[in-house]
């Protein structure tokens, strides 16, 4: 198991200087650069730059490398903690992560737990009560829940609250707390409105899920070992969840790996259409000004994150059913 375990965080470490690689040179591919986008700005406001200034802004930044060494003096400098400067932002790429991660890990925590939760009870029920209301009611439910965009679920949830109840949904706290220091005040105002974007972003996941834990439980439950362990007078609760069951939950234990990045992935436009201050407003405007150090940042995250569910769910895999291999 040890030995296992080194292999795959070898392996890992491998996979993340790949991904750095290739993260690295698709980010220099489209044309120009952050300076090209800053010197159009400053020339649009009528500023004027001569060569001398554009060729310093250059050094500044190690833009006047070649690619290979501006590589590794960003995977250097990402290694001692300093993941650069924020052309876009005008500020450390560290400083934002720190502002942007807590929120972002902390929405996608409660909304992986709130999608193994609900999915992991509705799929078991509706496989054992396959037919019937609950089976056709979790169905379209379901269905809805794959079909509707998440952005048009978060416009309607913003509207039927604010319409009907007048509470406004945007943002993960009230316009009296967001600037406010952490009080218990303002966790409360944050647990009031946190709910809301978790059940958008978990709505297509937790749909899948289901639909997956359903068909799986499905199979399993008409396997010889059922019935036999019916006929030798085992509880009927017993026999569900000690056997079936367990085998059941493999494929959604392997999802692990890819819910936490889809989730972060996701809130980009969510955060948008619901005011969030998360990685995905930044990561999105940093593409479209070519931000180059904080996009290689957050993607660098998000892959990591990536590398370490996968781990995570393999292994869980190996711990709930003793027939997976190393």
């Amino acid at each position: 198991m040890v030995t296992y375990i080194i292999r795959r965080i070898i392996f890992a470490i491998i996979t993340l200087i790949v991904i750095s690689i290739i993260a690295f040179v698709i980010i220099q591919l489209p044309p120009g650069d952050t300076t090209s986008i800053r010197l159009q700005a400053l020339q649009t406001a009528g500023v004027q730059v001569s060569q001398e200034q554009i060729n310093q802004i250059k050094a500044d930044f190690g833009l006047d490398k070649p690619l290979y060494i501006q590589y590794f003096i960003w995977m250097g400098n990402m290694f001692r903690g300093d993941f650069g400067e924020s052309f876009y932002y005008s500020a450390q790429v560290n400083d934002i992560l720190k502002e942007r991660i807590p929120y972002s890990l902390m929405l996608s925590f409660f909304t992986i737990i709130f999608v193994y939760f609900i999915s992991t009870i509705g799929g078991i029920i509706s496989a054992l009560k396959q037919h019937g209301p609950f089976d056709y009611s979790l169905s379209v439910v379901s269905f809805l829940g794959l079909s509707v965009p998440e952005f048009l679920f978060a416009l309607v949830l913003m509207y039927v609250f604010f319409k009907f109840f007048g509470i406004s949904m945007g943002g993960f706290f009230s316009q009296e707390f967001r600037d406010a220091a952490w009080s218990w005040a303002r966790f409360v105002d944050l647990v009031k409105h946190i709910w809301a974007p978790i059940i958008v972003l978990s709505a297509i996941s937790t749909a899948f899920t289901i639909r997956v834990l359903r068909a799986s439980m499905l199979d399993e439950l008409k396997k010889p070992y059922v019935q036999v362990a019916r006929s030798k007078g085992i509880p009927e609760a017993k026999v569900i969840f000690k056997y079936p069951t367990r085998v059941a939950l493999n494929p959604v234990i392997s999802t692990v790996g890819y819910i936490l990045p889809t989730v972060i992935s996701s809130e980009m436009i969510i955060a948008y259409v619901m005011d969030l201050p998360t990685l995905g407003p930044a990561l999105l405007n940093a593409a479209l000004t070519q931000d180059m150090y904080l996009v290689g940042a957050i993607v660098m995250i998000l892959s990591a994150l990536t590398v370490f569910g996968t781990l995570v769910s393999d292994l869980l895999l190996v711990f709930t059913d003793p027939r997976i291999k190393y």
